[in-house]
């Protein structure tokens, strides 16, 4: 029988021995563990070849029952990337079909007009006579489609002691106005004072006046006369009397 205290050191040193070959062991293994993982990281070693461990191995054998965790949570989204490459031109389109043929629009362009008129005045005509051509005034027209405007303003007088009547009138290079209707102005006398052998006398200045379509361009005598109204007899005309008369004509555009 031993004594107690050589008793645990004897036991001591049966037992280090063998903790210290555990260890060592261990330390081999881990040893290994980096090598391989230092070799392996992309699965095939130096030389190409497949880094797949055995079986046999005891490392597999040693995490081969490990229980795999809960999945973690979903990633964010990242950020937006920049805007690529402009990509090439594509290939240009065919040309559309033929539209249909257009309107042709032909503009007129026309001078600038100039205000043509004239006028002709007498102080004191003081005409009587009852049929014919009173006064004339010729005018230069400078347009074939355009109008004449005439005006004739004077003192007019009809007497006569039964009922009479007579008509002052325009002429155009010596006829009456036809576009559109004779151009014309008249006094009509019922009757006078027979009882007194005298008549009504009376001198008022009148005016005839109107629009003349159609008279061909250059000069044209323009004329005032007097006449007789169709179915009444003709009276005692005057005109022009102890005053101004005059014409007035102005050529118009359409």
């Amino acid at each position: 029988m031993l004594p107690q205290p050589v008793s645990l050191l004897f036991f001591a040193c049966l037992i280090f021995p063998f903790c210290g070959s555990e260890r060592a062991r261990q330390r081999t293994v881990r040893q290994r563990d980096v090598e391989f993982v230092e070799k392996c990281t992309g699965g095939n070693d130096a030389g190409g070849q497949n880094c797949t461990r055995h079986p046999t191995d005891a490392h597999v054998n040693m995490y081969s029952g490990c229980l795999q965790g809960p999945p973690g949570s979903p990633g964010r989204n990242g950020n937006p990337g920049v805007n690529g490459i402009p990509g090439t031109p594509g290939i240009p389109g065919r040309d559309g079909l033929k539209g249909e043929k257009g309107e042709c629009i032909s503009e007129r362009f026309e001078e600038s007009w100039k205000p043509n008129f004239k006028q002709c005045a007498w102080s004191s005509l003081n005409y009587g006579i009852d049929l014919g051509k009173i006064a004339d005034c010729t005018f230069t027209k400078m347009r074939s489609d355009s109008t004449l405007r005439v005006l004739f303003s004077g003192s007019l007088r009809l007497k006569c002691k039964m009922a009479c009547c007579q008509r002052w009138y325009f002429t155009f290079n010596g006829a009456e106005c036809a576009g559109p209707l004779p151009i014309e102005s008249i006094i009509y006398l019922d009757h006078g004072s027979p009882e007194f052998d005298s008549t009504i006398n009376i001198h008022r200045t009148s005016a005839v006046e109107g629009l003349c379509e159609g008279i061909p361009a250059g000069l044209v005598d323009v004329g005032i006369w007097v006449g007789t109204c169709a179915d009444y007899p003709r009276g005692d005309a005057s005109t022009g009397w102890n005053s101004v008369s005059r014409v007035i004509i102005e050529e118009l555009l359409k």
